[in-house]
């Protein structure tokens, strides 16, 4: 109640306040120009008088009139002084208080001398703010003989300014006060007195006791709540018992989930059927390196995620080929087995021609889909053609999954994000039997986002061919289920989170994806600890630096790359005696770079990075580092091990597996993660230092705070992230989706 009370007085000040100085901003400026132009009569109508009398006295040459004539005037209200100029601009007389402040000429008596007509501003002299005002003197013959120059002091109009001002503050005070007074009284009256009891009421309740309810005038706004209370507290009770035994079993059946674990769990639950995975990047690609190919695996957190599973479960991965070297290492069926080290699992590869790579990858999945379901301000663009290359490319995918499961029983199909809508469909229609569950790895936007695409029914029927749709976050699974019930003819039950569709079931449910993480240290003496890790990076960078920050990401505009830097810049700003010491390591790796808007921010990042290293840069130490290139997982790790922290700062993101990387890699249990809010991630890692990337000032307060923090509070807080991670890792993210998949009851 004090923090309700707080807010709504904060509020009511804030808006006071706002509302006040709104309306006596154009009062107070009214009152300056008022001010300005009474100075400006003054000053004109005075010399129009003054300047008749010198120019018969400077006609004639009488310097000592002259110089009676601008002393008459010294003391005059606001008038610093007077001088008077031959018609070179040589000085003739001045008045003696001027004589600090104009060391020659003014710079516009030259102007009213050469465009003989008066010339006057507010100006600063020595620091000083006056009024300045300089016109040309003339013979008889109207011929121009010398200037005048009248200077008035304008401090007063600042004074009464700020009197004004001081008049508005004061009024204002006393309102917010009157406010202030008014709010506590409601506030305890009608808020404070009927919540505290209703409290008592739901505590007691909560206990599993009888008691009357409190009255109707202390329930009326709470009334709803009150409601739900008796049964809530019943399900409290049920739900605290099964607690009790689940920590039991616990403390004395704790394991963790391992690719033995998964191997074991995945076969049970597969009962003999193969799985069967489809994405559109491979998790292998095979390139000409002058006459020798080369193998390198991308910079994916798909691959990281999916890889694991089917190493564990020997399956088959179908996706698009890409690599220049790719032909040349499958066999007649464009098939190879994978890792090339230790194979354990098949890849099966397609060929896209350059027109449906164009139009089904960078067109409708990246140009549509990607800024569709990412709410990072870049309009998705949707055509005809690439709609239609998009159907064409499902079709061969769902061709060549359908020849690889020939035979199969009972194939599970395990499918990959937003490159595949239509794909679930297409294999259930082909074979009923199959069980089909397709992951969306990004955001699900809202339903009104999601009608922006003007094949919104057709992708939605696609995604219900499937038996379970998994999400990353119970509000992305909302979402989708908001999507259907608006948009389609179909059955939404919200209590089990399924929907059925053409007498077809489809389950939706949140899985959050993880990462593998080793449950052993037993390789780690063969790494550098974190200060040696630290010293060869930054000898190999070639800079000077005390304290390291990484960030790895694509080079995409929803990651808040650009945010990351300007973040980087406040807190330089704000904390200078971390100039000179701190280096922040941006690995970009290049994405998509044949999209425009990809291609552009590319340039914004390079552009962004050079302005600040311009700005801050000294010797050897550069504020930003921004290496352009792929980077290995190998490579990346040592980062992360190095780094004194992480910041990923997504401006929408589905998960975000870097931040679950960097937990993972820190064996030391030391590093910091600054983690955007808008993130899965940010659900599961609460010991992370939460930030609104676009709060740019916050964010750079986070670094700040982390470089300023006890170290065994950092160790707190990456030992409680680590054991999220260790326990929800990738296997156990594997095993509960794939056993839930093979759990459902396909005829229901």
């Amino acid at each position: 109640m004090r923090i309700l009370s707080l807010r709504l007085i904060v509020a009511l000040i804030l808006g006071v306040t706002l509302v006040s100085l709104a309306s006596s901003w154009t009062d107070v400026r009214d009152e300056k120009e008022a001010l300005r132009r009474d100075l400006e009569y003054k000053a004109e109508t005075f010399g129009e008088s003054i300047a008749s009398s010198a120019e018969i006295y400077l006609a004639n040459g009488d310097t000592t009139r002259l110089e009676q004539l601008v002393g008459r005037f010294s003391n005059r209200d606001h008038l610093l002084g007077v001088a008077i100029y031959d018609r070179d601009g040589s000085q003739l007389v001045m008045t003696r208080e001027l004589g600090s402040l104009l060391s020659g000429a003014p710079k516009n008596l030259k102007d009213a001398l050469d465009h003989d007509r008066p010339v006057s501003g507010f100006t600063s002299l020595r620091f000083r703010r006056v009024y300045l005002l300089s016109a040309p003197l003339h013979a008889s013959d109207k011929s121009i003989i010398g200037g005048l120059s009248i200077v008035y002091e304008t401090g007063y109009i600042r004074n009464q300014i700020f009197g004004v001002w001081s008049r508005i503050f004061i009024r204002i005070a006393g309102q917010v006060l009157v406010i202030i007074a008014l709010t506590l009284l409601i506030v305890r009256w009608s808020l404070a007195g009927p919540i505290a009891r209703a409290a008592q009421w739901m505590k007691t309740l909560r206990s599993g006791k009888v008691v009357d309810q409190p009255s109707s005038k202390d329930l009326d706004f709470l009334l709803p709540i009150a409601r739900e209370m008796a049964p809530l507290a019943e399900s409290m009770q049920r739900a605290r018992a099964e607690a009790e035994v689940e920590a039991r079993l616990r403390n004395t059946n704790e394991s963790l989930w391992t690719s033995q674990r998964l191997a074991e769990h995945v076969r049970g639950k597969l009962n003999g059927s193969s799985l069967f995975v489809v994405s559109n990047r491979e998790p292998y690609i095979h390139n000409w390196q002058g006459s020798e190919i080369t193998v390198t695996v991308p910079a994916s957190g798909l691959v990281t995620a999916i890889e694991p599973i089917l190493c564990a479960c020997n399956g088959t991965w179908v996706a698009q080929g890409s690599g220049s070297a790719d032909t040349e290492t499958v066999d007649e069926h464009d098939r190879i087995q994978v890792p090339p080290d230790d194979p354990k699992y098949t890849l099966r590869r397609l060929w896209l021609t350059p027109e449906e790579e164009e139009g089904y990858y960078y067109g409708f999945a990246n140009e549509g889909l990607w800024p569709l379901c990412h709410m990072a301000h870049t309009r998705p663009t949707f055509r005809a053609s690439d709609w239609e290359y998009y159907n064409k490319v499902n079709e061969r995918f769902a061709d060549a999954l359908v020849k690889e499961m020939e035979g199969q029983k009972n194939p599970v199909v395990f499918i990959q994000d937003y490159h595949f809508t239509l794909l679930p469909r297409m294999i259930k229609d082909r074979m009923p039997h199959a069980r089909v569950a397709i992951f969306w790895h990004i955001p699900w936007p809202n339903p009104e986002a999601f009608s922006i695409c003007p094949w919104q029914r057709e992708l939605l029927d696609g995604l219900l061919g499937a038996d379970l749709l998994g999400f990353h976050v119970q509000a992305h699974c909302n979402n989708f289920l908001s999507t259907v019930d608006r948009v389609l003819e179909a059955r939404v039950d919200w209590e089990h989170f399924s929907v059925k569709r053409n007498d077809h079931w489809s389950s939706v449910l949140p899985f959050p994806i993880s990462v593998e993480m080793s449950t052993d240290d037993l390789d780690s003496h063969l790494e550098r600890n974190s200060e040696e890790e630290r010293s060869a990076i930054i000898a190999e960078l070639g800079i000077d630096a005390t304290f390291l920050g990484v960030g790895v990401d694509r080079v995409d505009y929803t990651k808040g790359i650009v945010e990351r830097f300007h973040a980087v810049e406040s807190f330089l700003e704000r904390h200078p005696r971390y100039q000179g010491k701190f280096t922040f390591i941006q690995i970009g790796a290049p994405t998509r770079s044949n999209i425009p808007r990809y291609a552009e921010f590319q340039r914004e990042v390079e552009s962004e990075a050079n302005r600040i290293n311009d700005r801050f840069k000294r010797g050897r130490w550069r504020p930003i580092v921004f290496l352009n290139r792929q980077h290995s997982h190998k490579e990346v790790r040592r980062y992360y091990r190095a780094a004194h922290l992480c910041m990923v700062t997504s401006l929408h993101d589905g998960m975000n597996l870097v931040a679950k990387e960097y937990v993972a890699s820190r064996n030391d249990e030391r590093g910091a993660l600054i983690l955007s809010r808008f993130t899965g991630a940010a659900r599961e890692l609460q010991d992370a230092i939460i930030v609104n990337p676009y709060d740019i000032q916050a964010t750079g307060e986070a670094i700040a705070r982390i470089l300023e923090m006890d170290v065994a509070e950092i160790t707190d807080r990456m030992q409680r992230m680590r054991r999220i991670v260790r326990e929800h890792n990738i296997f156990w993210w594997a095993g509960t989706l794939i056993g839930d998949l093979c759990d459902l009851r396909l005829n229901r």
